[in-house]
């Protein structure tokens, strides 16, 4: 596989290169031997329930543990929020599974935009997506800390001993992805499975010990309902992100075509299920006044149930496990994308050596941006960084889905449609309005601050762009 390519034109002029597409035989990633047996043997292809693992585990990560006490601010309204949420989501998730079957090859929404949009709007994508990645590392890190600190008390005497775990917390996936995708799927399967036992308890049993005088007011944020809804939904919409994860990695599933969406749309409605009733189970069980300073509202939930500590530090150690095994996932989709880019030579060639299935200098570059971002957040002293961080990936990550649902618009207002099923057609283009709408609602619910960094990393961008694209020409 070549990293670059020689046309200077901003649309492809040959045809896209499928060489993850299932009817074309792998060959070697630069840097790769493909003779090398030691790469084929921890390279290996997920099948159904490791790509469905790998979609609920990194939308089912750290979000969720920390954002019951991040929306409880904003009142019950919140829960209102999740509600429309979970239809845009679905949403989302059902167009990732119309585009991968049309287009299964790794990359996710950068292969789409790029495909139907040229190559600036694939490099706007990949690299938003990119962003979102490693910002989203460092979110979960913070998030995975707070739990660190019911076990270890110790841990949150000082910033710098925060800090200081936050990274291991990041190195520790890191240092998994080396080892190969097949140590990856492993991670993420068990993970998966190892933090539904949390969640579920809450999610079910916390609905025995519901106390309505627990709830709070209904909108406590000063805003109008709307406004409220919009605000909460912007924090919430990181509980979501990783509905594309098959998308992304469609070229290291089995069956992509078929396998890419079954996983995607079952992963993102079985999250969405433990979602809206895990969130619901916290509101009643925990007191609102002390929620919105809980920096463990799960392992406070199962305190409020069983009495005692002891519960608290079962949810916090599950906590913590289904925290790593999402920075796992998520460690190797930082790198995917800029892969597929570096490929096509958009992004530096560096990105697309790959050694025993993973890209390796994508995910030691995503590491060391994240773990800067987190020493830099730390020092800030800024009281609410999780928050911060949420913001920032939220739009951020606005950018790929809206080209992305743009480029199955595209197709679907642009084919021929003497040839299709009509019903089929108007359900396909509803679905990806709803989609591209909810995107748009979720850029205005960022909040200024968001949206003014999100916008300096996009410009950032450009830059590169602008010097990878003479490079290309030259």
């Amino acid at each position: 596989m070549l990293p670059t390519r020689t046309s200077s034109s901003p649309a492809r002029t040959s045809a896209p290169r499928r060489d993850d597409a299932p009817s074309a035989p792998r060959s070697a990633a630069p840097g790769q031997d493909a003779g090398n047996g030691d790469g084929n043997r921890h390279a290996r292809r997920f099948g159904l329930p490791v790509a469905t693992a790998l979609v609920m585990g990194n939308i089912i990560g750290g979000g969720i543990f920390l954002l019951p006490a991040s929306v409880a601010p904003f009142g019950t309204v919140s829960l209102v929020a999740f509600a429309v949420l979970t239809v845009g989501a679905i949403a989302l998730a059902l167009t990732f599974g119309r585009l991968a079957r049309r287009d299964p090859r790794t990359g996710g929404p950068y292969v789409y935009a790029r495909e139907s949009f040229g190559d600036f709007a694939g490099f706007l994508a990949a690299w938003s997506y990119w962003i979102t990645t490693w910002v989203s590392n460092a979110a979960l890190a913070v998030a995975a800390v707070g739990y660190l600190t019911v076990l270890l008390p110790a841990v949150g005497d000082h910033r710098w001993s925060l800090c200081a775990a936050a990274l291991v917390l990041q190195w520790l996936p890191a240092l998994a992805n080396f080892a190969g995708t097949r140590w990856v799927g492993a991670v993420q399967l068990v993970s998966t499975v190892l933090k539904f036992v949390p969640l579920l308890l809450v999610a079910v049993g916390g609905l025995f010990f519901f106390d309505a005088d627990n709830l709070g007011p209904f909108n406590a944020s000063g805003r109008s309902t709307v406004g409220a809804v919009s605000a909460a939904a912007a924090i919430l919409l990181f509980s979501y992100l990783g509905v594309e994860s098959a998308a992304v990695s469609a070229g290291d599933v089995a069956d992509p075509r078929r396998n890419v969406g079954r996983a995607t749309v079952i992963g993102t409605a079985g999250a969405a299920l433990v979602y809206l009733l895990g969130t619901l189970a916290v509101f009643g069980t925990v007191a609102h006044d002390r929620l919105v300073d809980s920096s463990a509202p799960f392992s406070d939930a199962v305190n409020a149930m069983v009495g005692g500590t002891w519960g608290g530090w079962a949810v916090a150690v599950a906590a913590l496990v289904s925290m790593t095994g999402c920075l796992n996932g998520w460690t190797l989709l930082s790198a995917q994308t800029p892969y597929a880019a570096a490929r096509d030579g958009l992004f530096p060639a560096r990105f697309a050596h790959r050694r025993r299935g993973v890209p390796v200098f994508g995910v030691a570059v995503t590491v060391v941006l994240s773990s800067l971002l987190t020493v830099y957040n730390y020092a800030s002293h800024s009281a609410r960084i999780f928050e911060v961080l949420v913001l920032i990936t939220t739009f951020t990550a606005t950018v790929p889905y809206l080209l992305a649902t743009a480029a199955q618009l595209r197709h679907l207002v642009a084919g021929r449609h003497d040839q299709v099923d009509r019903v089929r057609l108007l359900r396909d283009v509803t679905v990806a309005s709803v989609a591209a709408g909810f995107s748009l609602w979720l850029v205005a619910g960022s909040g200024y601050a968001a949206v003014y960094q999100g916008t300096l990393f996009l410009f950032a961008g450009v830059l590169v762009y602008a010097v990878t694209a003479a490079r290309r020409r030259h």
